[in-house]
């Protein structure tokens, strides 16, 4: 099982196994509270990307247009989908849209 939640929420036992999908650390939380297993920086949006989006709902169909190209060979990407396989999966992120974000794409993608 995959699942998504916010750095700023606490760790549980069915997690996991916890990949951070963020390119900046969570402001605020130690690495001992956010009980990270692998933090997959080249999985996030490039900068650029990050940067036009601004978490602006308007532009989340683009978003996740621009995103999924961004993805089309990431290494990284395949890795999480391996690490699926052998048990449950839980991917970190600190936007505040819990609804318009990065992992909510890498979830859909991974369990298509």
């Amino acid at each position: 099982m995959i699942k998504i939640k916010r750095a700023y929420e606490a760790p549980s036992a069915g997690d996991g196994k916890r990949v951070l999908v963020d390119r900046i650390w969570p402001r605020g939380v130690t690495k001992e509270e956010a009980d990270i297993d692998w933090w997959a920086k080249d999985v996030a949006p490039s900068t650029e990307l990050r940067k036009w989006f601004g978490h602006d709902p308007a532009k989340w169909p683009e978003f996740r247009e621009r995103y999924r190209k961004e993805l089309k060979g990431n290494q990284e990407l395949a890795r999480i989908g391996e690490m699926a396989k052998s048990g449950n999966l839980t991917l970190v992120y600190s936007a505040k849209d819990e609804e318009h974000n990065q992992a909510r794409v890498l979830l859909e993608l991974l369990t298509a």
